[in-house]
């Protein structure tokens, strides 16, 4: 019973956070261009979205379901992996901060991050597969799957 307690735990906790992302995602875009333009950048790039959010949920519940099970749990990589995450998804709109961020390099850094936003999706989902697998090896290891 304790051990399914944790599971469902774990499980609404990935999901909550697979959630948190894709709302920072509206957000923020939302905030630069509009809640329209969120929609069309949305449809254009879907997949690469729910994908990230998705990998990103999964991390966070093998994370939550780790932590009730040991007490010496690293941060680190859910760190990493969710940072990218979230950048990557907000950088296939980044370009568009060049309105409200007219700032001297600023808008060399946007341009560069716009112009790699497939690549910068593709390397968040590496980052996002790298993670699972960290944490599935920290659980084998341990003998909690």
């Amino acid at each position: 019973m304790k051990k399914l307690k944790n599971e469902l735990k774990s499980a609404a906790g990935g999901f909550l956070a697979s959630l948190i992302l894709i709302l920072l995602y509206f957000s923020v875009l939302t905030f630069v261009s509009g809640w329209p333009f969120a929609l069309s950048q949305f449809f254009s790039f879907w997949y690469f979205i729910i994908t990230l959010a998705a990998g990103f949920g999964i991390q966070v519940g093998l994370y939550l379901y780790l932590r009730n099970a040991v007490k010496n749990q690293s941060k680190k990589t859910l760190v990493a992996s969710g940072t990218t995450s979230a950048a990557a998804m907000i950088s296939c709109c980044s370009h568009y901060l060049v309105n409200l961020l007219p700032i001297i390099g600023v808008t060399g850094i946007i341009t560069v991050v716009a112009q790699y936003q497939i690549q910068i999706f593709w390397l968040a989902i590496v980052f996002n597969v790298l993670g699972i697998l960290y944490m599935l090896k920290n659980l084998r290891r341990l003998k909690l799957i």
